[in-house]
């Protein structure tokens, strides 16, 4: 996978991942997590254990959208310095909220 730009708050990142044909999102999201958590905690980098959270989100981007996905990753601070990831997911106009576990049954 080709990690293009990574950058977060408190609660949650955002990364640009540009991946292969042959590559399954939840393989890779599996594998970034993994990666990571067992580096942070084998460097001791935080004061306690660090586990992800349960889930994901993923969104695709066409190639024309990529230079503004990049800025808005970027600048992740100022976003949310003013509306919380579900305010801001409801201003963008997605209809699921984060952290709500979907009805069993739908994928």
């Amino acid at each position: 996978m080709y990690l293009d730009i990574i950058n977060g708050v408190e609660d949650h990142v955002h990364c640009l991942i540009r991946l292969k044909t042959t590559q399954c999102v939840a393989d890779v999201i599996g594998v970034l997590k993994g990666e990571t958590s067992f580096w942070l905690n084998r460097n001791v980098i935080l004061d306690e254990h660090f586990d992800w959270q349960d889930g994901y989100g993923v969104i695709s981007v066409s190639p024309r959208e990529v230079n503004g996905i990049r800025k808005y990753i970027y600048n992740q601070e100022a976003h949310h310095g003013d509306m919380s990831l579900n305010e801001e997911f409801k201003k963008l106009n997605f209809t699921k909220e984060i952290n709500k576990p979907r009805p069993s049954g739908l994928s």
